[in-house]
């Protein structure tokens, strides 16, 4: 009887510890389903508020700085180059005295001309006399109406030439002044082409040297033809502001005014040229040289800015991670307007004193938890 009931519990033995593991199984799960899992660390994040401010409206375009104007010097008569008063780059004033052509053979032109002139006058005279004296016989019939014609014709004659000789001088005199070239303009002289002792040609192909105003000067930019009708209402206005940066020079910028809209735009590219005048007083802008342009057209007021570096991209649009007064995030769509520095207008999405990240998103999710760096 013993032996039965062993071998019997033997035979149920394994079903009874296969029914105490499922129940230890299902203890341990429902102990465990009653814990909460452990809250995640809060993401260090950089955040920027959102202001209001009133912004200029802009065109950013590249422009090349002009000459005010621009002179090339020529000889008006041949001969040998004999002076040189100035030095290559040197700033020069409207009537400075730049070269001399050796004025001799002027100089004798001259004196023979009016030594000509001198003997014309007195043959004149003499004749005029005559003519007078021949007017006073002929009324008294002692001399024939022929004698006094001749005698006329002869005094008129010697005074057409005298007003020839007259021009002569004042040709001669003029051709003298030549011999002495003056600067037409105030500017920086360029390479110096002819040099002393070179025999000049009169009105060469080549000039001897070139001058360019550049207080004022030019900046000529193109703008797109759409920019135009505004460009033209802000300028009947007012005057258009415009501003250069030199490249490298970001923190000095150069201020001017819009002065020429040209008449035609440009069917190839689709946009009109335009020029700005600046005083230059410094001489920063230098005839050929590229810098960044900046038209000023008028301001926006109570527009909404956020850095750029807010904005991030998404399957819906753009976004940005607002943070909230608990410190979490939520993810919100912006519409994006035009960029000012390094900031961007918000037209829709956001209020002026919000706060949103500005580095750090990527390992950011709607509701996180985040702590507000000064760095990272």
């Amino acid at each position: 009887m013993h032996s039965s009931q062993t071998q019997r519990g033997f035979k149920s033995g394994p079903l009874a510890w296969l029914a105490l593991l499922l129940s230890v199984s299902l203890v341990t799960a429902a102990c465990s389903g009653d814990k909460k899992p452990p809250p995640r660390p809060a993401v260090p994040v950089l955040v920027a508020t959102v202001t209001e401010k009133t912004v200029p409206v802009e065109l950013k375009v590249i422009g090349n700085v002009e000459a005010y104007s621009t002179v090339s010097i020529k000889s008006r008569l041949a001969g040998q180059l004999v002076q040189v008063n100035f030095k290559e780059g040197q700033d020069v004033k409207a009537g400075d005295l730049l070269f001399v052509i050796d004025p001799r053979p002027y100089e004798a032109a001259l004196r023979q001309v009016e030594a000509n002139l001198a003997r014309d006058k007195a043959l004149a005279t003499k004749a005029q006399a005559d003519a007078g004296r021949y007017a006073e016989l002929i009324r008294k019939q002692f001399v024939s109406q022929q004698d006094y014609d001749q005698a006329k014709a002869t005094a008129e004659s010697l005074g057409a030439t005298v007003n020839a000789g007259q021009v002569a001088v004042q040709n001669a005199r003029l051709n003298l002044s030549y011999c002495y070239i003056k600067a037409p303009i105030s500017g920086r002289t360029g390479g110096l082409i002819a040099h002393q002792g070179n025999m000049i040609k009169e009105n060469a192909d080549t000039a001897m040297l070139v001058i360019n105003q550049i207080q004022p000067i030019y900046v000529s930019f193109a703008i797109p033809e759409q920019n135009l009708a505004a460009v033209r209402k802000f300028m009947a206005a007012e005057k258009i502001k415009v501003e250069v940066v030199i490249a490298g020079q970001e923190n000095a910028p150069e201020m001017g005014v819009l002065s020429f809209i040209d008449n035609t735009v440009d069917k190839t590219t689709g946009t009109i040229l335009c020029k700005a005048t600046f005083t230059n007083e410094a001489k920063r802008l230098w005839p050929g040289l590229f810098v960044n342009v900046v038209v000023q057209l008028s301001t926006q007021p109570n527009a909404v800015l956020v850095s750029s570096q807010a904005i991030q991209t998404s399957q819906e649009g753009q976004i940005v991670f607002v943070v909230k007064p608990d410190l979490t995030v939520e993810i919100r769509s912006v519409e994006v307007g035009r960029s000012i520095g390094g900031d961007v207008i918000i037209t829709k999405g956001l209020k002026p004193g919000e706060r949103v990240v500005t580095d750090g998103q990527l390992r950011l999710v709607s509701g996180a938890k985040v702590e507000i760096k000064t760095g990272l």
